[in-house]
């Protein structure tokens, strides 16, 4: 991997981690709401999953592989 390739991959571990936390705010928001839409709570959900995948997928193309 290229340096190049690394700093990309950092810059977009940067962007996702802040989409990360800004979803759990916004789902912190929804749940103190008095009537949350459920259907727009799960879809919060979902695609915060999905960038804990993609977050933990890139830490992993990142950190070296150090065989023990």
């Amino acid at each position: 991997m290229t340096n190049e390739d690394e700093r990309e991959l950092e810059a977009e571990l940067t962007r996702l981690q802040q989409e990360h936390r800004d979803l759990d705010a916004a789902i912190d928001a929804l749940h103190q709401s008095p009537a949350p839409d459920l259907l727009r709570l799960q879809r919060l959900k979902k695609r915060k999953l999905l960038l804990r995948d993609r977050i933990a997928f890139i830490e992993d193309q990142i950190t070296p592989d150090i065989i023990a």
